[in-house]
């Protein structure tokens, strides 16, 4: 899979593990790479999904609405695009304010996640929504999708005493 599409031009580099050390060291270059971006300054983080064959236009499509709100912002994307989860980093501009690039959190929350929504994803993967994203998964989410997480959860807590307040 990984020949033809580098034949068909779809993939433009890529590197295969020869061996389970190396399979070892590229697993650990991409659990480090979060902790890699903190000396570059302040980061904006977004655990998204979004369909597979999308990935590619979703990235060049957020690279631009990143850099309408942030230009100079730095994108750092990894994860497991084998399945679409996404893990969508972006550092400040090389000489920002981590305090003036921090107070841009809403607008260029919102600007990815219009990008997110635009392909049908989903502005948590598989780190979940907790208290920070609740509001607006439940402004944006398919009603049906709301309807399901809450039957879910009435089915497992009809009383509703565990984890109040929360979508699940």
């Amino acid at each position: 899979i990984l020949s033809a599409g580098l034949e068909q031009g779809i993939v433009g580099d890529a590197v295969v593990a020869a061996s389970l050390a190396q399979g070892d060291a590229f697993w650990n270059f991409r659990e480090t790479l979060p902790e890699c971006q903190k000396p570059e300054g302040a980061s904006i983080k977004h655990d998204i999904s979004v369909p597979i064959a999308s990935i590619p236009d979703f990235i060049e499509m957020a690279a631009s609405a990143v850099a309408s709100v942030s230009p100079g912002a730095r994108v750092v994307c990894f994860g497991h695009m084998g399945d679409g989860n996404l893990h969508y980093n972006i550092s400040r501009p090389e000489a920002g304010d981590d305090e003036a690039f921090l107070a841009l959190y809403r607008p260029m929350n919102n600007a990815v996640h219009d990008v997110v929504r635009s392909f049908h994803g989903s502005i948590s993967a598989e780190h979940g929504i907790g208290q920070l994203k609740r509001d607006e998964l439940i402004a944006t989410a398919p009603p049906m999708a709301i309807d399901l997480m809450r039957r879910v959860k009435a089915a497992f807590d009809p009383a509703g005493i565990m984890n109040p307040g929360k979508v699940i």
